[in-house]
């Protein structure tokens, strides 16, 4: 389980994203430059990192399922995820 504090540094960011996302497109669509750079750095996209919403883990974050790759394992082998079992051969 990740830190409680790095969970909510993350979604603190994403809210920043969310808010000046309509700013930062026209900042860019008229080219001032100057003005970007006054925004708050974690109002950038860039500066995001996926997370398990359920373990807090960054590494290992598998995009089509929004978990980590433990998660998924625990919950495939639970039947929790339709579609996906284990492979044999």
């Amino acid at each position: 389980m990740a830190k409680k504090s790095w969970m909510a540094r993350e979604k603190k960011r994403r809210e920043l994203v969310a808010k000046y996302a309509e700013k930062r497109r026209q900042l860019k669509e008229a080219g001032d430059w100057i003005g970007l750079q006054k925004l708050p750095r974690n109002s950038s996209p860039v500066r995001l990192r996926n997370r398990c919403p359920l373990t807090g883990r960054a590494r290992g974050y598998l995009r089509k399922f929004g978990v980590s790759r433990i998660v998924f394992r625990e919950m495939a082998l639970e039947g929790k995820i339709p579609g996906v079992r284990k492979a044999s051969w």
